[in-house]
């Protein structure tokens, strides 16, 4: 029994001997060859990618700048499995920091002219407080200035979105007058003859009309004719005489506006005519008789004169000049037949007025001569973001002084204004002078 006992042990310890050395055997045949392979393989791109790494680093940085140097870290990091997440963060966080202080670094002072103009900016217009983040933007969304230029904000309007104005500019039929001049009196006589196809006002398809007369810019004195009763061809023939100085007769124009009456409520307006050059019309010696196409209006057109100024604007200094040249045919707005005019010219951002400032006033006319600089600084940055508001006023000593009539010039204005700002800053240091009318 002894003896059976034995040598079942040894043949236990037997059996465990051959299967240690043939899970030893099956660990040095399959285990460690499989290891070493995948730690070579990982090593090998380690290596390429490290090779590339070293050799297309200096374009990247030459290329992309920080940003894309970042990204090319990053992408290190994310194919090594050695590196802790840790680290990885610790040193996306230190690139990022050294990106921003390089930005910082290298951003241009500003001049102290322009502390002031940006002082009054709103805040998020500021450069130095915008937050870039902590994360790294993409390569395609670089972050843009302030003084980027914006081509979409220079496009001038189609050809289409003026064809309502020509569909609004339509005829409302025909006027025939005369007029002449008496040399020896200085007397404008304007003869009303006769109207032609006027449009249908009232219910039953006839009008009631009638024609008022202004000799421009004096509105203070008009003239009317009778009203001729349900009819769209009346016969005027009604003569007005208005005394004016024959030098005056070059500025001076004829506005002709004619209304449907209406007993029981205001009156409609028909249309008007205006007649600029009355010695282009006529030699005026003789009474001359003129047709003109009545043109569509709803209500009469003011006419507050002109004024004249150039703009021209330094990049380098970042100086804008307006200067202030003359005005004509201004609207008397005092019982004397005149006025005392000067301009007021104000900065404006984002509706905002940053700074205002003012000629010298010239007394009793309403054809000033000025010849006045206004300077404003403005950074080149900021031109994309700013318009000027020029308002002719007419000085009163006692009570407020009163608008006559204003224009505005900048890239939001419309028409002229946005034209004559365009050709400004096309042609930089060079003085761009033009005529505006001025509205009310």
């Amino acid at each position: 029994e002894l003896s059976v006992s034995l040598l079942a042990v040894i043949v236990i310890v037997c059996g465990l001997a051959l299967v240690a050395v043939f899970l030893f055997l099956f660990w040095k045949l399959c285990w460690v060859p499989w290891r070493n392979k995948a730690i070579s393989s990982n090593l090998a791109v380690l290596r390429s990618e490290a090779g590339c790494t070293k050799e297309t680093m200096a374009d990247k940085l030459k290329d992309m700048g920080a940003i894309s140097f970042l990204e090319a870290a990053v992408k290190i990091s994310h194919t090594s499995p050695d590196i802790p997440a840790e680290v990885q963060m610790s040193m996306k966080d230190h690139i990022m920091r050294r990106t921003r202080i390089q930005r910082q670094t290298t951003e241009p002072a500003s001049s102290t002219r322009h502390i002031s103009f940006k002082r009054h900016l709103p805040r998020q217009m500021h450069v130095s407080s915008m937050d870039y983040g902590t994360d790294p933007p993409a390569v395609a969304e670089q972050p843009t200035s302030i003084g980027r230029i914006k081509p979409e904000l220079y496009k001038q309007k189609s050809v289409d979105s003026e064809d309502p104005k020509k569909e609004a500019e339509k005829t409302c039929g025909k006027i025939n007058f005369t007029i002449k001049y008496d040399y020896e009196n200085e007397t404008l006589t304007v003869r009303i003859l006769r109207a032609f196809d006027l449009p249908a006002k009232d219910f039953c398809g006839s009008s009631d009309p009638y024609v008022k007369i202004y000799l421009l810019p004096d509105r203070k004195r008009k003239f009317q004719t009778r009203v001729h009763r349900k009819t769209l061809n009346p016969t005027f023939d009604e003569s007005f005489h208005f005394p004016v100085p024959h030098e005056e007769l070059a500025s001076r124009k004829l506005h002709l506006s004619v209304f449907d009456f209406d007993r029981f409520s205001r009156h409609d307006m028909i249309g008007e005519v205006i007649l600029e050059n009355l010695f282009e019309a006529s030699d005026l010696s003789r009474e001359t008789s003129i047709w003109k196409d009545i043109q569509y209006a709803t209500t009469e057109s003011v006419d507050l004169g002109e004024i004249m100024f150039s703009l021209c604007y330094l990049p380098t200094a970042g100086r804008l000049t307006l200067t202030v040249i003359k005005c004509r045919n201004l609207k008397a707005m005092d019982i004397t037949g005149y006025s005392d005019p000067y301009v007021k010219v104000s900065l404006l951002c984002d509706g905002r007025r940053l700074k205002k400032k003012k000629t010298t006033i010239k007394k009793n006319t309403l054809n000033p001569t000025y010849n006045e600089a206004i300077i404003f600084d403005i950074p080149p940055e900021n031109m994309d973001q700013v318009s000027l508001l020029i308002s002719v006023m007419d000085y009163d000593r006692v009570g407020h002084n009163e608008i006559i009539g204003v224009c505005r010039v900048g890239v939001t204005a419309e028409g002229l204004g946005r034209d004559h700002w365009n050709e400004m800053l096309a042609y930089p240091r060079k003085p761009i002078a033009h005529w505006h009318p001025l509205v009310e």
